[in-house]
């Protein structure tokens, strides 16, 4: 019998909150990102079921983009961190990708391969978060200069540092930022909202909107609007062994929790070597059953060991959820001092995934 630990994933919930996102876009044109392998939940199964539904796909690099292409997926698609190399390039041609262009070196690829024959570039615009992008002094000469090579229409795109924040100074003078590169170029089109940007309302006027984490119902921000998200993924497990251990002595690895009472704990087969965080504190949720018990011990390889004592109905083999559903992944991530992107993403090739219409 297989280890009962993996990882569901509900295509029915991915559509809807596509369908709900659209609903919060308005006119706007949705670039659904499903770069990471579709934030950990599958490329190609998220991409098919979103075909329908979404205007097109955001992915980091080229490779991803020609495996969706070789796959059958012929909406638009765009690479996000743009060209490496003149192999690259060619890539964007044969494979008909939109690329975005943060950097001179990047213009200069372009020039020596030729743009007449690529879909629309992106042109990255820094409004502060200082990670890629050109200085919105600049914009004015790159889409003149790109135009003159004859590229297609550009679109002109920036992203939000802050957009879960929607009133911090950082968010506010990116919004000020933007609109000063963006209204006063009427020859490109503009993308501004991530899915922050999109549930907070912070850009308005963006034709393409880029949602992502929002579509697997794990998004930061929580107004009104994204309460109708569902979670898209589900890591269970069930109660492998059961134990009683005396007050006074520790649980796991370097003894770091000690029983304050007789207690009982549960193991559950699952561990780092799965995904799930090392960095998750005693105390972290697990959902046991139909309660809420504590993570008591540090997380090892394989198996977490968690305090049962309160919960009498607990026996070997009861299901175990340690985020999906019922526990959101995003408060598991606030006890392992990180995010649910990254409890998304870091999960390994172990734990089998299953994808559910």
């Amino acid at each position: 019998m297989p280890r009962p630990t993996k990882i569901t994933i509900d295509l029915t919930a991915l559509r809807h909150n596509a369908r709900c996102t659209a609903t919060m876009a308005g006119s706007a044109k949705l670039m659904a990102a499903v770069k990471a392998d579709a934030y950990g939940h599958g490329l190609l199964p998220c991409s098919e079921a979103l075909s329908s539904i979404v205007d097109g796909f955001a992915v980091a690099v080229c490779e991803e983009a020609v495996v969706l292409r070789e796959a059958g997926i012929n909406l638009p698609i765009l690479v996000l961190e743009g060209p490496f190399d003149g192999e690259d390039v060619l890539a964007l041609g044969q494979y008909d990708l939109m690329s975005v262009v943060h950097a001179p070196h990047q213009l200069d690829l372009l020039e020596k391969s030729g743009t007449q024959n690529l879909p629309s570039l992106w042109i990255k615009v820094d409004t502060g978060m200082h990670r890629l992008g050109f200085d919105p002094g600049e914009l004015p000469k790159i889409v003149a200069e790109l135009q003159r090579q004859g590229a297609r229409p550009v679109v002109i795109t920036s992203h939000f540092a802050d957009g879960e924040n929607p009133d911090s100074a950082l968010t506010v003078r990116q919004q000020a930022r933007w609109q000063s590169v963006h209204q006063p170029t009427a020859s490109a089109t503009g993308s501004l909202a991530n899915s922050a940007g999109l549930i907070n309302r912070l850009a308005p006027n963006s034709e393409w909107v880029r949602p992502g984490i929002m579509l697997y119902g794990a998004a930061h921000a929580k107004p009104a609007d994204a309460e109708t998200l569902r979670p898209v993924m589900s890591l269970t497990s069930q109660v492998m062994a059961l134990r009683a251990v005396p007050a006074g002595e520790s649980v796991g690895y370097g003894g770091r929790w000690m029983t304050t009472r007789a207690s009982r704990i549960a193991t559950i087969p699952v561990g780092y070597g799965d995904g799930y965080p090392r960095s998750a504190t005693d105390g972290t949720p697990v959902r046991v059953g139909n309660r809420i018990c504590p993570v008591a011990g540090r997380v090892s390889m394989d198996m977490i060991t968690v305090d049962v004592t309160d919960h009498p109905d607990c026996e070997i083999g009861t299901p175990v959820e340690l985020w999906g559903q019922h526990l959101l992944v995003n408060e598991v991530a606030q006890y392992a001092d990180t995010i649910g992107y990254e409890l998304l993403t870091r999960l390994t090739g172990r734990t089998p995934r299953n994808w559910r219409s």
